[in-house]
């Protein structure tokens, strides 16, 4: 295997209050076949672990001496070489009545986690599914993801003071 690594970097991202799962996936999209992503940031991010697992990734984190988190992301042999994004039926061609749900609930984690796991959900919704996420706060800063990826969402506030948002492909 190469000695080729891509270094991204998050923790000013994150800092800033911007969520960089779509410049993590970006990354692996642009990644050449024989390098491996080297991840910065200022915690293990775990929930990608299992996403990037999906998309043919290993993984080996280390925490470095200034406490934040790296994580050399490796491409499995024999696993796709570049990643693509799962494709979806626009909403026009869903039929209401066999619609598949899928529920994730994120409540309970400290930001950006409930994102996180939302994007991670929609990364692998079936096509034609619709996500129902249920968070504690309105996720004000989900919108434009959804939208980066094709997607939109509605947020209704529960009568227990949390929130269901309700999501589907454009």
């Amino acid at each position: 295997m190469s000695d080729k690594i891509v270094t991204l970097d998050v923790r000013e991202d994150l800092r800033n209050g911007h969520e960089p799962f779509s410049k993590v996936m970006g990354a692996i999209a642009q990644l050449p076949p024989d390098a491996k992503l080297r991840l910065v940031a200022p915690f293990e991010p775990t929930p990608l672990f299992s996403v990037l697992g999906n998309h043919g990734f290993d993984h080996e984190s280390k925490q470095i001496p200034s406490g934040d988190w790296e994580v050399l992301f490796i491409r499995r042999s024999g696993g796709p070489t570049t990643y693509v994004p799962p494709t979806r039926s626009p909403c026009s061609t869903m039929k209401p009545e066999s619609t598949e749900i899928m529920d994730v609930d994120a409540r309970g984690l400290e930001p950006p986690q409930p994102m996180v796991k939302i994007l991670e959900a929609l990364a692998v919704l079936p096509a034609g599914a619709e996500l129902h996420a249920r968070t504690e706060r309105k996720p004000m800063h989900l919108y434009a993801q959804l939208e980066e990826r094709g997607f939109a969402g509605v947020t209704e506030e529960q009568n227990d003071g949390s929130f269901i948002t309700k999501i589907r492909s454009h």
